[in-house]
Order: C-alpha cells, then structure tokens, then sequence
C-alpha cells in the first residue's frame, strides 16, 4: 500500500511538470515576443536659436481674412435678398400665383 501511494505521487507529479512546460511554451494566442507598432515615426522636432514671429505674422493674417469676409457679408446684406421680407430666403421673389394654382416651395416651405 505504501508503495502505490509512492508511485501514485510520483506520477501527480510528473504529471504537473509536464502540464507548467506545455503552458511555458508559446503558442498562437500569446506570443511571447513583443507587438511591433506599425504607425509612422513622429518627426523630430528641430531647436533654432532664433526668434521666429511665425504665430504672429499667422494670427495678423486671420486678422485680414475675417476682416475681408466681414466686409463682404455687410455689403452683401445691401442685396434685397437679404432686406426685403418677399424674398424670404429665395435669390429673385417667388411668383405671385392664383390660389388653385399654388405650389409648396421647398426654401421657404410656403406656398406661392
């Protein structure tokens, strides 16, 4: 009896070697090897000496564009289009037609 039970734990034992070497081995799901990432490197960024007044010189000529669109939307807000009600969101006015004969208008979503 005492002799099964030897050989019993020898063989449990053999047993759970073999089971830690089969999980210490790579495999497909868990590679031991590192991941490569496959992104572009960033550039390095390059130190000058001098002083550049490159944000400057970018925000002054935001500056002058938002001038410039602002001056055009004041004199396009002189078109009728934009100042008489009749248009109401249409380039020419609508068409005054009889009252059988009107038709929905997909701008305004009114009929005319």
């Amino acid at each position: 009896m005492k002799w099964a039970g030897v050989v019993l734990l020898c063989l449990l034992a053999l047993q759970l070697s073999a089971q830690k070497k089969k999980k210490d081995a790579p495999n497909s799901l868990g590679s031991d090897s590192p991941s490569r990432v496959y992104a572009p490197k960033a550039p390095k960024k390059q130190k000058s000496s001098k002083t550049t007044y490159d944000a400057r010189d970018k925000y002054f000529d935001r500056m002058e564009e938002n001038a410039k669109k602002r001056r055009k939307n004041e004199s396009n807000a002189d078109n009728p289009q934009y100042t008489k009600f009749q248009y109401f969101g249409h380039k020419k006015p609508p068409k005054k037609r009889p009252p059988e004969k009107m038709k929905y208008c997909k701008i305004c979503g009114i009929r005319h």
